[in-house]
């Protein structure tokens, strides 16, 4: 059993800044990549941001220059540091992890239970 667990969000005020954390856990050969994913009430859930086993970044574009994925390895840990925070940003956050469990030759995707972020203006 592989399980991430997300902790950090809250409501901030617009301007603000958050960071979230996300831990993977359980039998793990190997983690490919992690990342946040996010989703508004009403919209489809969107990519934020993602980062490889090779620390090679991806963002959405409504993020760059804000936010910031980053890794450690060692901890199974992504972190996202959400600064400039706007209210657009409100949104349940996902962490998202691409795993290979041990005693098993494929990869499978894992899904957090997601933490909320409010943003006020």
């Amino acid at each position: 059993q592989v399980q991430l667990v997300e902790s950090g969000g809250g409501l901030v005020q617009a301007g603000g800044s958050l960071r979230l954390s996300c831990v993977a856990s359980g039998r793990i050969r190997k983690i490919n990549r992690m990342g946040w994913y996010r989703q508004a009430p009403g919209k489809q859930r969107e990519l934020v941001a993602t980062i490889t086993s090779r620390d090679s970044t991806n963002y959405a574009d409504s993020v760059k220059g804000r936010f910031t994925i980053s890794g450690d390895n060692a901890k199974n840990t992504v972190y996202l540091q959400m600064n400039s925070l706007k209210p657009e940003d409100t949104a349940s956050y996902y962490c998202n992890a691409d795993i290979t469990p041990t005693d098993y030759s494929v990869n499978w995707l894992y899904w957090g239970q997601g933490t909320q972020v409010t943003v006020s203006t």
